[in-house]
């Protein structure tokens, strides 16, 4: 089910809904050659102003998680993911969830469900905490720094005011989507144990989306020159 529909979605929905070079560079300050060429996305901070970011309203950080929750390519990765699952189901799983027409149908909405529930999950703590949602880029250079940055992001990230603080809104997030299921997945399925796992996995899709936004500049570059479509555009 969504044994990897965090990781999954967050990379391919992050990399569907990237702008073009042209237009990241554009809305950018040009950075100095010992720097990460990152510019703002839709999931990034804008460039600081004295150091901070302008931080998000209550209303504006509903915006952020709505546009979020649907992403261009999120339904579309549910599609796919699901197709793979309904090819090779869970042994255990009966036959309602295994088959036909309303087997997809329950597996794209459990997709759907926990994918949302992760994004309404983040979006009550960093309104209620004061957490800025977005995901500010590593001002370093090189593969290896840039990465670790995205790493540290998940569990580290901003407040309002552009101070590092625990990522509350990450832990919270990832349990919605990891819990959600237990009200309506199959027996053996609904259990703390399987929720647990998948509020895990759905941690670990937060580092996937941070990468596919550190290294945006990069991705639709490689995209482009391989005609690749629907990335940058």
């Amino acid at each position: 089910m969504t044994r990897y529909a965090p990781l999954l979605v967050a990379f391919a929905c992050a990399v569907c809904a990237l702008p073009s070079h042209a237009q990241t560079q554009s809305a950018s300050q040009p950075q100095s050659a010992s720097q990460p060429q990152s510019s703002p996305t839709a999931t990034t901070a804008p460039a600081p102003k004295n150091g901070v970011p302008s931080p998000l309203t209550v209303k504006g950080k509903f915006r952020y998680f709505a546009r979020e929750s649907f992403r261009p390519g999120v339904w579309a990765v549910a599609g796919i993911y699901t197709g793979i699952e309904m090819a090779h189901p869970p042994r255990t799983y009966p036959p309602e969830w295994r088959q036909g027409v309303g087997g997809f149908a329950r597996n794209y909405g459990d997709f759907m469900a926990s994918w949302t529930a992760v994004q309404g999950g983040k979006f009550v703590v960093a309104a209620a905490t004061h957490e800025d949602p977005r995901y500010s880029p590593s001002t370093r250079s090189g593969l290896m720094p840039r990465s670790l940055h995205a790493l540290k992001f998940v569990f580290i990230d901003h407040s309002d005011s552009g101070k590092n603080r625990l990522a509350l809104s990450n832990f919270a997030g990832a349990a919605a989507g990891g819990f959600v299921g237990n009200a309506y997945l199959p027996d053996g399925y609904n259990d703390p144990s399987h929720a647990y796992t998948r509020s895990a996995l759905a941690l670990s899709g937060f580092l996937t989306s941070n990468l596919a936004d550190e290294f945006h500049p990069e991705i639709v570059r490689i995209a482009h020159k391989l005609h690749i479509p629907f990335v940058g555009k």
